[in-house]
């Protein structure tokens, strides 16, 4: 009977109801609930594993996935009986905080889109979101901010790239994931939001200066193709050199792009810059389109490569109006990434374009969002990109083939010059040093193929002459050689 009570009692230590047959029946009830969770979990994966054409168990033994399958929803039950605050124990709220830990536990990038999450995505891909106007990233296990959005809150307080940011609301980013972070900047527009910051100097104390800004969030409308000009003649002189800015790629930079470009040719660009510095990225689709203008059609851009044979494809240049073919310098930095890596990389594989500035970010995996219904989806990294040579692009980067690199201060002085807001006396005494030596040497690089390519075209293009010149008949060395063995 002891070892029996003992039992009983161990039993009710999982906060079933004690005493007798009390204990017995919560034992009973508890039991079923954890065969519902179970079953409800296995067919929930079991779902997903059919809909998406593959075993959601994968090589995984069925015994392990039983187990681990089984322990999930034993804690599932154990908190909604037991856990103190009772308010945070639905179903919902457990499945999506289980949810969202699982996705941030593979990379910075995958994430479980809840409704508002999966709402934002959606928004974003379309040109407009509610936020601050800051994308930003993990590099070297810091939350940096790659690029502050032209004409936004960020923009407009002087927010550059590479500005590390240290607090959102007071609360620390050391260990917030970059999903979290996103969120935490987003918000209703009118929203405050607070921000602390260092900003990086070499040789700083500290590494940099600390500073705090507060910023109001609001609608975010995108214009990706920015700053279409011809280059002045104190930079480019007699030669008509255009210039274009990608901020990112959306649904639109396709057709702003076109727009640009049919007014640039229409003055009669010689050669273009094309100023990938700071972008982010963006749709895949885009990319390619843009990049695709540049080369002939079918033309393979950019391959993907994942553990299964559908995430294993390519991307090729689809049929666009032809442009003449001037020459091309992509300026490019270690804040450009993603889409903006997979032009340069295509660009330079297939020698089309001259790459001028600094190796760039390193971000070259593949998100793919999988609406789950109900108003949620799934961000899963499934593949990575490879450039037309092959070559992987996550976690290296692409290299210029003329490398400039430049100082902290100089680049934002460079960005500085680019902003369309009004500056402070101290921004404008900044903007009076400024420099763009990366654009500088592209100009350079692009009025030297010029000069090149019209000596070879005036070679190639003189009339021959051929002169069919006589040897004079030599003379017999010695007399005692005969004619016959002379010749």
């Amino acid at each position: 009977m002891g070892t029996s009570a003992a039992t009983t009692d161990s039993l009710c230590g999982f906060g079933l109801v004690k005493r007798g047959k009390l204990c017995m029946l919560g034992l009973f009830m508890a039991r079923a609930r954890l065969t519902f969770l179970l079953a409800a979990f296995m067919l929930l994966t079991g779902l997903i594993g059919w809909q998406s054409g593959r075993s959601a168990t994968g090589d995984t033994p069925s015994d392990e996935s039983y187990e681990s399958t089984l322990l999930f929803a034993r804690v599932m039950q154990l908190i909604r009986q037991d856990y103190v605050d009772e308010s945070k124990t639905s179903y919902k709220d457990l499945t999506y905080a289980a949810l969202k830990g699982m996705l941030a536990s593979l990379d910075p990038h995958s994430q479980f889109l809840d409704e508002e999450d999966f709402q934002d995505i959606q928004r974003e891909t379309k040109g407009e979101f509610s936020g601050l106007g800051i994308v930003i990233g993990i590099k070297d296990n810091a939350l940096v901010i790659i690029s502050p959005m032209e004409d936004s809150p960020s923009g407009r307080a002087g927010l550059m790239p590479g500005d590390h940011i240290l607090k959102i609301n007071g609360k620390s980013t050391a260990k917030m994931t970059l999903a979290a972070a996103e969120k935490a900047l987003k918000g209703v527009p009118g929203e405050k939001a607070d921000l602390t910051l260092l900003r990086p100097t070499a040789g700083a104390p500290n590494g940099g200066t600390v500073f705090d800004v507060e910023l109001t969030r609001e609608t975010i409308q995108v214009a990706s193709v920015k700053d279409a000009h011809m280059l002045p003649g104190t930079l480019a002189g007699q030669d008509k050199i255009g210039y274009v800015r990608i901020e990112e790629f959306s649904d639109n930079t396709s057709d702003e792009m076109d727009h640009a470009l049919e007014g640039l040719e229409h003055d009669g660009m010689q050669a273009l810059v094309i100023d990938l510095r700071n972008n982010p990225g963006g749709l895949l689709d885009s990319a390619v389109d843009v990049a695709g203008k540049f080369l002939p059609a079918n033309t393979v851009i950019v391959s993907t490569r994942g553990r299964v044979a559908d995430q294993s494809q390519e991307f090729r240049a689809r049929t666009h109006r032809d442009h003449p073919a001037y020459p091309i310098a992509l300026l490019i930095n270690g804040y450009s990434a993603s889409g903006a890596e997979i032009m340069a990389g295509a660009l330079k594989d297939l020698n089309r374009a001259i790459l001028v500035g600094e190796t760039t970010f390193g971000k070259g995996s593949v998100q793919t969002v999988q609406p789950l219904g109900n108003g949620v989806g799934l961000r899963l990294t499934m593949a990575k990109y490879y450039t037309p040579d092959k070559k992987s692009i996550h976690g290296v980067g692409i290299s210029p083939d003329i490398s400039v690199p430049v100082t902290d201060e100089e680049a934002r002085r460079v960005d500085l010059a680019q902003e369309k807001r009004p500056l402070t006396p101290e921004e404008q005494a900044e903007v009076a040093k400024a420099q763009d030596r990366q654009l500088e040497r592209a100009v350079s690089s692009l009025r030297s193929v010029r000069i090149y390519n019209e000596r070879q075209a005036a070679l190639n293009a003189a009339p021959k002459t051929t002169t069919e010149a006589k040897a004079p008949a030599q003379k017999p060395a010695d007399s005692s050689v005969t004619p016959g063995a002379a010749q």
